[in-house]
Order: structure tokens, then sequence, then C-alpha cells
């Protein structure tokens, strides 16, 4: 696992099924069934590595399912 920019994030768990992202509150969010996976907001840097583990854990995408796209 290596950061990630926002939009690869958003671009790779729409490639896993998720739809969106659609505006809510203060974080935008993304949903594939009936789950809702939440973004964090664009910064400057790159998502980092603990960060999503963490979003990878909450999507239900294991590492191997991430790495394959």
């Amino acid at each position: 696992m290596k950061p990630v920019s926002r939009k690869e994030l958003i671009r790779r768990l729409k490639q896993l099924g998720f739809d969106g992202p659609f505006a809510g509150g203060k974080h935008s969010f993304l949903i594939r069934g009936s789950k809702r996976l939440i973004l964090p907001n664009q910064h400057q840097g790159d998502v980092g590595v603990g960060l999503l583990n963490r979003i990878l854990k909450q999507a239900g995408v294991s590492e191997e399912e991430w790495n394959k796209k």
C-alpha cells in the first residue's frame, strides 16, 4: 500500500462499485448498496496509508481487491 490522491481514491472506489461522490454536510460520501462511505475533505497532500486502510476497512474492501485495480 502507498498513499493516493483523493481523486485516485474516488476513481478506484468507483471501479469497485461505489456511486458518487455526493455532497453531504461537511464531507462528501460514496454509496454502494446500503453502505455509505464518508470521504476525507480535499487537502494539499495525499491520503496516507493509515487513513486509506481505515477507509478500505469501512468500505469492506480487502487489500487484495484494492491492489487489483
